[in-house]
């Protein structure tokens, strides 16, 4: 019996990591598959469902029945790139226990009828000899078009292109770049490097990513680099793999919007909904929260972090931790408040805002060190999840946080640290 490659065929799957649900095929035939996952405390999903009494949500047991199930459809197939497999409908789910940290789950899986891309499957879920859960789903395999590659570009041979992915005119990809699906290339692009970039992202000309970073102590030692979906990256921008010293790995995550000349150096962690504006950098090591804005030729000092829905002014230098949820400018760089239009922009409700603009007032206080005010913010403000975030971020700062004030006239308050 031929092994199948989970790893390989899992990309096919409307599925990431950490939910991908399923560690191991252990056998498979012509009418379906068993397969195992092993459930860890450590998994994300626990963190919310359900704090002190973590349960596997009854969603992603069944998420986990329609991955094997796609597994073995994209095993059948001849070129798996080319498809990908969707769920289309569910009956009959029963959930018979819960599932907790420790179980050990196998999920079989047998085919009731095909009928061209339409498939029904039986699937039942078991921990030990106790049945967990079941279900009927219905799976379409849904066809993608091949990528495109323009004749006057260079792809090299270990190059993985998803399907759609279109390379425009002059473009370079190299042996260990990963496009996923949907992904384009507009013209002059150039990517190397270890670098992995997932679905529907758009490269603009004269980007380039995965290049070796500009870090004297890198000596080409392995590093790669990680983008996830939905990015646009305009023209000229630059974004470097990670370095050994960094752990090895620079990541971008999702929905970014990175313009022109914006540079992103080795080892960078970014999240998700943020924006560079033109000619903003970041050095080595620094990392970047959800939502945050960085503004127009504004620079991050190496190893400093710019905290959720923070909002840099165009031309700052920040040399230490920006505030979650604040305006920040200048240079040297000054504390100017909550970023009350961007968390208004965002859905934050009047209460979560009046929250975090009463924590700010005495953080921004001259009269109190920076350690007094949070005990002081823990004491008076609302325990809201942004008050939390806000004093989290404060005490895990290494380089201190940016709440200097600007004063009337250009002079300068500093709280004490």
């Amino acid at each position: 019996m031929q092994t199948i490659d989970i790893g390989r065929l899992i990309r096919q799957i409307p599925s990431q990591y950490p939910f991908v649900l399923v560690d191991r095929v252990l056998d498979h035939d012509d009418s379906g598959l068993r397969a195992i996952k092993g459930v860890t405390g450590s998994e994300e999903f626990f963190e919310g469902h359900f704090p002190g009494a973590p349960v596997m949500p009854g969603v992603l047991i069944l998420e986990s029945l329609a991955q094997a199930a796609g597994i073995w459809l994209l095993n059948e197939a001849g070129d798996p790139s080319l498809l990908e497999v969707h769920v289309v409908g569910i009956d009959g789910a029963k959930f018979r226990r819960q599932v907790l940290p420790g179980d050990r789950l196998s999920i079989d899986v047998r085919v009731l009828r095909r009928h061209g891309p339409l498939c029904k499957v039986r699937g039942e879920v078991r921990s030990g000899d106790a049945r967990v859960a079941e279900a009927t789903l219905f799976l379409r395999v849904v066809a993608l078009p091949r990528p495109e590659v323009d004749p006057t570009a260079r792809v090299a041979a270990g190059a993985r292109l998803g399907a759609g992915v279109r390379v425009g005119p002059y473009c370079v990809v190299g042996p260990e770049v990963e496009l996923g699906a949907g992904t384009v290339l507009e013209s002059h692009v150039v990517l190397g490097g270890h670098t992995r970039v997932g679905r529907d992202n758009r490269f603009y000309p004269f980007a380039t990513a995965g290049l070796a970073p500009q870090d004297l102590k890198f000596h080409g030692e392995a590093s790669r680099l990680e983008i996830g979906h939905r990015n646009t990256f305009r023209e000229c921008c630059t974004i470097h793999v990670g370095t050994e010293g960094g752990g090895g790995v620079t990541r971008i995550g999702s929905d970014n919007l990175v313009m022109a000349y914006a540079h992103v150096a080795h080892d960078c962690q970014v999240g998700d909904h943020v924006i560079f504006a033109n000619h903003a950098a970041l050095a080595g090591h620094v990392e970047v929260q959800d939502w945050a804005t960085v503004g127009a030729y504004s620079g991050v000092h190496q190893f400093c972090r710019v905290g959720t829905h923070a909002f840099i002014g165009g031309g700052t230098i920040a040399t230490q931790d920006v505030l979650p949820y604040s305006k920040t400018v200048g240079n040297r760089a000054c504390l100017y408040g909550v970023n009350t239009v961007g968390l208004q922009r965002r859905g934050l409700s009047r209460e979560a805002i009046a929250a975090v603009r009463q924590a700010f007032r005495l953080l921004m206080s001259s009269k109190l060190p920076t350690s007094e005010a949070v005990r002081k913010i823990e004491a008076e403000c609302p325990a809201t999840a942004e008050v939390a975030t806000l004093l989290a971020f404060v005490r895990q700062s290494q380089r201190g946080v940016i709440t200097r004030r600007r004063r009337a006239g250009g002079a300068e308050d500093e709280a004490e640290d």
